[in-house]
């Protein structure tokens, strides 16, 4: 008979054996899951209208798969830091600009027609860089010329042509740039015909107070400007595509793609969902009222039954 102290020699040294085949397939099941548990990175530029767009990516992803999400927001030098990171791999997706990646990453002269410049950009962003851009949003964050709400009903105003008929009547207001660049007041007076009864040079942070206040009646802006929802403005028209346009869309390594090809689907879920006066309300919120981005985001996603 063998003894007590034998058993217990036998069942020690299958216990060790017992943990060590355990410890090794744990082992290897980390190592072979680690692929999919990398976390996809999502950058934004740093301003309120990015952080809220990340936030709508990073939401998706998260609500409708089991991707990690890793967020790298508020990146300083916007496009210029974040596409080389894009195209060298450290970061996977981010919300871009039309206009944006054509003239300042492509270095392209200007497209007028705002589906063939998608179209365009879309198909050099997958030849030169392997990244795809995706379905775009629905807003153009673009340069404005908004007007007084009691003007614009008075003259029935929506175009710049039709503001061209009146500026006579009108005082026109805008920072010292506007009226300097190439690409400012004077080219853009010559195609429209503008001739203002009044040109007033404004700080640019005193531009809203000066037409709210009736200084001016005609302002330049951005089309998505959060202060655009504080006052009674109209952002009109430019009917004869002056001004670049900058749609907003995702942009997503192609090789992220080819790992989780759901993201495609998940995130177009985005596609014509934001209009600019929806843009607005939002950056408002953010900007002047100091709402999380995260909150504004979610509640955005959840009225349009996106998650």
């Amino acid at each position: 008979m063998k003894s007590v102290k034998y058993y217990l020699k036998v069942t020690k040294k299958k216990s060790i054996i017992l943990l060590l085949l355990i410890g090794l397939l744990s082992a290897g099941l980390l190592i072979g899951c680690s692929d999919d548990e990398d976390p996809v990175v999502v950058a934004s530029k740093p301003h309120a209208e990015q952080y809220i767009l990340g936030e709508m990516i990073s939401i998706l992803i998260e609500e409708h798969s089991d991707i990690p999400v890793e967020r790298n927001f508020g990146i300083g030098g916007g496009t210029d830091n974040i596409h080389p990171a894009m195209v060298s791999g450290e970061i996977d997706i981010y919300p871009e600009y039309t206009g944006t990646s054509w003239m300042m990453v492509l270095n392209e002269d200007l497209i007028e027609d705002p589906d063939e410049l998608y179209e365009e950009t879309k198909a050099a962003y997958e030849e030169e860089f392997e990244l795809k851009w995706l379905e775009l949003y629905g807003f153009n964050n673009t340069y404005a010329l908004a007007v007084d709400g009691d003007i614009a009903e008075e003259y029935d105003l929506h175009t710049y042509s039709e503001l061209a008929e009146v500026s006579g009547e009108l005082t026109f207001g805008a920072e010292y740039d506007f009226y300097e660049r190439e690409d400012g007041f004077d080219a853009l007076a010559e195609l429209y015909g503008f001739e203002f009864d009044r040109e007033v040079e404004l700080d640019i942070g005193l531009k809203y107070q000066a037409i709210n206040q009736g200084e001016v009646d005609v302002i330049n802006a951005f089309s998505t400007d959060g202060l655009l929802s504080a006052y009674n403005l109209r952002v009109l028209e430019d009917d004869q595509f002056f001004f670049p346009s900058y749609f907003a869309g995702t942009v997503i390594r192609m090789e992220t793609l080819e790992r989780h090809p759901e993201l495609e689907e998940i995130l177009n879920r985005l596609a014509g969902s934001i209009t600019d006066e929806e843009m607005v309300e939002m950056n408002y919120r953010v900007e002047e009222e100091n709402e999380d981005p995260e909150v504004v985001a979610r509640e955005f996603l959840e009225e349009k039954g996106l998650i």
